[in-house]
Formats: C-alpha cells, structure tokens, sequence
C-alpha cells in the first residue's frame, strides 16, 4: 500500500463496493481499520469483517482526491457510506451566480434555483481547506448579507467588500473571480495558471513588479490543490492513470536527454542535489530521490556542510557529492541531477572525477529553467534528431530549453523544487538552532 493520496474502494466477496475513502496517506489510513488495536465503532467493525479485497486510485492532489472520492460514492451508493442526502456529512459549494456580487459559501441542500452548487463532498472540512486556497487567487464575499464596512477577511486581502467599495471597475474584477473559482471547480485549472503566468510576464516586462509579484503568490498557491488536475472520469476510466503519468514523464526525459547523449536505457532511481546557505553559514545539502518518478521520502538525505562561512555553492555541491559517494551501502542512482548550471555542473563533475564515478549527469538552471548537459568525447548531440534544438552549444555543455508543458521538464522540476524544500528545512532548523546559542 503505498504512503500517497488517494481514493481506497472495500469491496465483499462478491465484488460489491461497501465503502469508499479518501486519504493524503493511503497506507496509514487504510491499515488503521485492520490493526488490532484500533478503536473501532460496531458499524466500522461489522465493515472490517465483511472487507474481501481493496481497491485503490493513486491521484494528483487533495482536490482530486475529494472530487474523485464523491465520484465513487455518488455513483455507487456504498451501503457503509452515509447517504449523500445526509445532512449531517455531505457539503456543497454554492455560488450565488445571480446576485450582483455573488456569494461563495458552503451549503447542506441545493435548493435555490438562482445559484450553482458542486459537490456534494463527502470531507467538509477538505472542501473548506480547498476553498480557503482558492481564496488567496480569487477573493470572495462568504457571507449573504455583508456589513457596510470593511470586514477582516479585506485586511487578509481575502474579501473585496463590495458594499463598502461598490463601483462598476470592481463588479468586472469580481465577476472575473467568480468565473475563475467555477473553473477550478470543473477542473480547468491548468489553463487558468496560464494565464495568470502570462499577465504576470507581461508585468515583469513592464517593470510592475509588486503587480507581478502579487500574480505570482495567486499562482502558486493555486498550484497547491490543483496541479496537474484530472478529472473523477479519466481516473474511472484509468486507475491506474497517476502511475501511466509517471512512465510519460520518465519515457519522453529518457528520449530528450538520449538526443544529446547520454544513453539512457532506464531512470528508475534519479538524485537531486541542492544546497541552502545564508551568506555562506550554516549551509546544508540535501539529496532527495524519486523511484519511477515517485518520490521516495525514507531515501532522502541531508548534510551539514563542513566548509561553512564561504558563500560557495560550486564548493559545496562538490563536497555534498563526495562525501555521498563515499557512502556505501547506498543504491547506485541512473541519473544525478543538480540545481543550478554550469558552475554547479561542473563542480559535480570533479567530484565524480574523484570518486571514478561514472553516472548520467545534469543541471537545471533557475532563470529560464533550462537543463545543462555536460558534454565529453563520447557524450555528443544526435545531429540527425531535430526534435529539441539546443539553445546554446559550447564544447563542455548543451544548454536545452523545453516547451513550459514539457512532462519531462515539469518532472525535473518537481525533483529540483523538492530538493530545495528539503534543503531549506533544514538550514531553517540550524538557523534557528544558532540563533539560541
């Protein structure tokens, strides 16, 4: 059972669907019913007892999850899910689309004809969770009958209060947002970070910065919930959808990097490196690794960089890299990623030197997220491939920009941006740990 989010199906011997569950953690959610010391309820026990086999579906997100998980319910009326007419446990969004500024809140029935409702969810606090994300990129008025002044939620940049600022700029902006959070709800997300991406480009070319930086807080906190986002649909037709993804990621890298190469014949186990310093003190490294294109969290590895207090990240990749190669006992990676270029590329290099190591190497450079690949005698460009054309050629390094929906560039990206989280967490926590002293 694997420690991903997803949607869990108990079924009898008959194949009949008795229940269906969402979990973040589908491993430890699921073994939770059957442990013997688990505290169960008699409705829950006499569920445990009839349980013949389980069913599960890997997703992307908790939206998915949720939406996925009232797809299920909806659909098969599991005889130990409470009934969606319970009033007590499923929740519908409402959007009031009629009024002049219409309201986002939750609601137990769907009964007025003037509004559109999604759902029902079976998890209501998941559904305020997503909402309260949702917020952050689109602001919304909550509540039916909003006081003439400016409420709480406008000092959290949360609520425009259209009483208090009502003008026919403001009714446009609005209405823009309620169009946006019922996008998201039918599951056109994807779109939606496009263009947002694209008004914030066209603000940092203007040189409107807080604008486009405001864009992007919007941007990521949608990506958050809702990226990559699949439908209840595609997962009915294709359980196995989440695990078909990876392989498309893991195939067309395989394809793009071989063009200039480096003679991939599998990326089952792929290392990404990143450092984390505050002018050179208490800099750490952090080694994260993805099996199949999933991430693998018990693998991750930190450092605590011992040539601390030099501001040198080419260094520090370097000794990062070293001291990991010296490890034994360690599984042998097909592909080591570091992030940054060539700098950091190359001093990955001489620590591979130094350890007579020979791996598949690459860097993803920041600005324009273009992957760096170092090139030797027996490590040149396919010339007769003209499917990903380098955006630079020296004799040391091919410098590779990939359209934005690239699946192999997003999957890098998920490897780097990964390798940073875990980075900075832990330069945080020694950080805070020097502080004290």
């Amino acid at each position: 059972m694997p420690e991903k989010a997803g949607v869990y199906v108990y079924t009898d011997k008959q194949n009949k669907i008795l229940y269906v569950g969402k979990a973040n953690n589908l491993k430890s959610r699921v073994s939770s019913y059957f442990i013997k010391s688990a505290n169960l309820g008699e409705k829950t026990r006499l569920l445990v007892s009839k349980v013949y086999k389980i069913k599960i579906t890997i997703v992307e997100s908790e939206l998915e999850a949720l939406l996925l998980e009232a797809f299920y319910i909806k659909k098969y009326h599991p005889k130990y899910n409470i009934r969606l007419s319970d009033d007590k446990s499923y929740v519908q969004i409402r959007i009031s689309i009629k009024d002049k500024y219409p309201v986002v809140q939750l609601a137990r029935r769907g009964e007025d004809k003037n509004s559109s409702y999604f759902g029902p969810y079976p998890n209501s606090g998941a559904v305020k969770l997503v909402l309260k994300t949702i917020r952050k990129v689109f602001p919304y008025q909550s509540i039916t009958n909003h006081p003439k002044r400016i409420c709480l939620y406008n000092h959290l940049g949360l609520c425009p209060c259209p009483p208090v600022f009502d003008n026919e700029n403001l009714r446009k902006e609005y209405r823009k947002n309620i169009h946006g959070i019922i996008r998201i709800l039918e599951g056109q997300s994807p779109k939606i970070v496009a263009e947002l991406e694209k008004k914030r480009n066209v603000l940092s070319k203007l040189e409107n910065f807080e604008e486009a930086a405001t864009l992007q807080k919007k941007i990521n906190a949608l990506k958050i919930i809702t990226e990559p986002f699949h439908t209840p649909f595609e997962y009915e037709v294709n359980p196995n959808l989440r695990m078909d993804l990876r392989k498309q990621e893991l195939d067309e890298l395989i394809k793009i990097l071989n063009v200039y190469g480096l003679n991939l014949q599998r990326l089952q186990r792929i290392e990404c490196y990143d450092i984390s310093n505050t002018q050179g003190t208490n800099a750490t490294g952090s080694m994260v690794v993805f099996i199949n294109g999933e991430k693998e969290s018990s693998q991750y590895r930190r450092f605590k960089i011992k040539k601390d207090g030099v501001p040198n990240d080419f260094a520090m990749i370097e000794e990062v890299l070293t001291r990991r190669f010296k490890r034994d006992g360690w599984d042998k990676p097909d592909m080591v990623i570091v992030d940054g270029g060539k700098g950091q590329v190359t001093s990955a290099l001489k620590a591979f030197s130094v350890n007579n190591i020979s791996i598949p190497l690459i860097g993803l450079a920041k600005r324009e997220e273009t992957i760096i690949i170092p090139q030797g005698k027996n490590n040149k460009p396919q010339a007769e491939i003209k499917s990903f054309l380098p955006r630079h050629n020296n004799s040391s390094f091919v410098e590779v920009s990939l359209p934005k929906n690239s699946k192999a560039l997003l999957l890098i990206m998920r490897l780097r941006d990964e390798a940073h989280r875990f980075a900075i967490t832990y330069h945080r926590k020694l950080r805070s740990k020097f502080s004290f002293e």
